[in-house]
């Protein structure tokens, strides 16, 4: 990511990137690192969370806290539909019943990261966009190698670029802490899946 970055810097040029989002807290610091770079749209598309309610939180509280950071002035929310089919198809544990039980990071996960990356990717390449990227990366509990490798197999199906990261990295997971303190943002205790609940 850095050299893209760097590369983007020394062209004088800040390309249109699809952000996936799966919430405001994930959302902070990776919008602080990106923003000046990229003109930023995010694509919130979360079909595994886990009840609706919790879904609609979280949206709400993205919403909010964009409305509210400057950063985020010039960013655009799109919502994606959420029928959580898509999520138990994509990680098959009706069939698999044993990756039910898998702790996070396993290959229920990857599945999950999957599905939710192929969508952003598909539409950037509708849409306009030169780069997508997900927030994911930001958690300590979710694999940033297997995001990138999902993301590097995107970026040769559909014609748009994939931005690797590991935003966790360089202190950003605890300024995104800070950053969610500072606004009061609601952090949620479990990624967002039923199998994931406590």
């Amino acid at each position: 990511m850095e050299n893209i970055i760097a590369s983007l810097s020394e062209q004088n040029l800040k390309p249109k990137l699809l952000l996936h989002a799966c919430c405001a807290p994930c959302s902070s610091h990776v919008l602080e690192r990106l923003s000046q770079h990229f003109k930023i749209t995010i694509y919130y598309y979360n079909p595994n969370i886990h009840p609706k309610e919790e879904y609609e939180r979280r949206l709400d509280e993205l919403k909010k806290f964009l409305f509210r950071y400057p950063l985020a002035k010039d960013i655009e929310l799109i919502e994606a539909p959420y029928i959580t089919s898509e999520f138990f198809d994509a990680v098959n544990t009706k069939n698999e019943p044993e990756l039910a039980h898998e702790a996070e990071k396993g290959e229920r996960c990857r599945r999950c990261y999957e599905l939710r990356m192929k969508k952003a990717a598909q539409y950037a390449s509708e849409n306009g966009f030169d780069f997508f990227a997900t927030t994911l990366s930001i958690s300590p509990h979710k694999d940033a190698q297997k995001i990138n490798d999902i993301g590097y197999t995107l970026d040769g199906i559909f014609p748009v670029n994939y931005l690797p990261s590991d935003f966790k990295k360089k202190g950003g997971f605890l300024r995104s802490r800070d950053i969610s303190a500072e606004y009061g943002l609601y952090r949620q205790d479990y990624c967002g899946c039923i199998y994931s609940m406590p």
